[in-house]
């Protein structure tokens, strides 16, 4: 038997505006412009310039022409559509849709060498394929039999496993050196054998490469001696001096293509006298205007026939489009008045650091801080510091910089977390490289400074500082 039930709940959802508003805030200044373009060509009544000289600007007549006009004698409720904004939807789906820098493509430069090739249409068809799975960084991690299933699916080519590695040694031999290789192992040792002049320091590094790699990757350096049959330490310091001028990276250098994408601030300090002033970078105000076409146009349509059906949904397309432009607008001055209000509460909370860049003035602060400061979500302040950066005397720097946990040390004094790790960093970089201080050593270290903090806490700072573990810093 069934049964019905009434339940009442409440829930929270954004609104358009908000989600608008949120959208243009994550972005950075040198997407802005972009997606004001964007907007400019799908929406009519936004425009491009200032607002009228004589104050009265046409967003207050948009808000004028809706108090005279009753849209209620045109349209019902559910005659109207709302206004769907350009990249509306789930807020989940497209929160990792952030800009990405833009670079030539691998891929292209790839292909042009495979023209070389005196291959027949199969060979090319698996050539190109191949060329397809190499990733960003070089390295083709795809296994050979997926590529044969790929194959198979995609473009109907029966293949085997032998038919597919004499084409992939092919396209191994392309520049740049070390291209298509499945693993660093294979990287490295495509890029020795490429070498003309074969070296005693290269006959040695690629016996290390192909028997000692274990050892090598842990800098067992005696055992490696012994296993490749190497009369000194002398002998060793050369083959690893050899590996390690190779790139382990060959995608990230495709012979000079890669675009330069310059850094542009959204926030610019400026210390005038000890007095710092804050200014946005020019391009987060635009100059955006709502069109006096459309406005006038609704106010002629208050003149007509009321009864006409399609007069009815030519007034419903321009009111969308009038509310979309206002709402636009209003979204890029919050983004303003947002970006503002955080900015001046990093630079009132770490004013000393920005008067003279000494890391060791910053204070401790966390995303709460701010986010009380400017009485504002802590999410919102998230969004404005992972995305953003500020230009000031002594550099640019990402808002996220600023930062850090607090760590109380011997005196009491709440000390930042980065001075904690630039004290570590200095350490690290001032040890007797054949004899490298452990993490322990490390933590007396810092506690001789006056920084109480626990080993465990000593890793987790030099793993965030991408230093390996003393075994691995290790030198000859």
């Amino acid at each position: 038997m069934q049964k019905l039930s009434l339940t009442q709940s409440l829930s929270q959802k954004l609104s358009p505006q908000q989600i608008q508003f949120i959208k243009l805030l994550q972005i950075p200044t040198s997407e802005l412009e972009t997606r004001i373009e964007e907007e400019l060509e799908v929406n009519p009544a936004l425009e491009e310039g200032k607002e009228r000289d004589d104050g009265n600007t046409d967003s207050d007549e948009l808000d004028d022409t809706d108090n005279e006009l009753n849209l209620d004698d045109y349209l019902r409720d559910d005659d109207y559509v709302g206004y769907k904004m350009q990249g509306d939807g789930d807020m989940q789906g497209d929160k990792d849709e952030l800009p990405i820098a833009t670079t030539s493509s691998l891929n292209e430069q790839l292909m042009a060498q495979l023209g070389f090739l005196q291959l027949d249409d199969r060979q090319t068809i698996i050539g190109k394929q191949l060329i397809g799975s190499i990733e960003a960084d070089g390295y083709i991690r795809r296994p050979i039999h997926a590529i044969i299933n790929d194959l198979a699916f995609s473009q109907n080519v029966e293949t085997s496993e032998e038919e597919i590695e004499q084409i992939l040694s092919k396209i191994q031999l392309f520049d740049p050196p070390g291209i298509a290789a499945r693993d660093l192992k294979e990287c490295l040792l495509l890029q020795l054998e490429r070498k003309s002049v074969k070296t005693n320091e290269v006959k040695h590094a690629i016996k290390i490469l192909k028997h000692c790699f274990e050892e090598f990757t842990k800098k067992h350096f005696s055992k490696i001696i012994k296993k490749a049959g190497l009369n000194n330490e002398e002998e060793l310091k050369s083959a690893i001096d050899a590996i390690t001028k190779l790139n382990p990276k060959p995608g990230s250098a495709s012979g000079g293509l890669v675009k330069t994408q310059y850094l542009i601030p959204d926030f610019i300090i400026a210390n005038n006298d000890n007095k710092l002033e804050i200014a946005l970078n020019a391009r987060n105000a635009p100059d955006l205007k709502i069109s006096k076409s459309y406005c006038d146009m609704l106010d002629s349509y208050d003149k007509s026939n009321k009864k006409d059906k399609k007069l009815k949904e030519t007034v419903s397309f321009v009111k969308q489009k009038l509310d979309a432009a206002k709402w636009f607008i209003d979204a890029i001055k919050q983004r303003q008045h947002t970006l503002l209000n955080t900015m001046e509460a990093i630079v009132n909370h770490q004013y000393e650091y920005f008067l003279e860049g000494d890391e060791s003035k910053l204070k401790p602060m966390i995303l709460k801080d701010i986010a009380e400061e400017i009485n504002m979500d802590i999410s919102t302040v998230s969004r404005v510091a992972n995305s953003k950066s500020v230009q000031t005397e002594f550099g640019v720097f990402p808002l996220k910089h600023f930062f850090s946990e607090g760590i109380t040390t011997d005196s009491g004094e709440d000390v930042s977390s980065r001075e904690v790790k630039n004290v570590l960093s200095q350490f690290i970089e001032e040890e007797d490289k054949k004899k490298p201080l452990s993490d322990e050593k490390l933590e007396k270290l810092l506690k001789s400074k006056g920084y109480n903090i626990a080993r465990r806490t000593v890793a987790k700072y030099r793993e965030q500082l991408n230093i390996p573990v003393a075994r691995l810093r290790k030198e000859l």
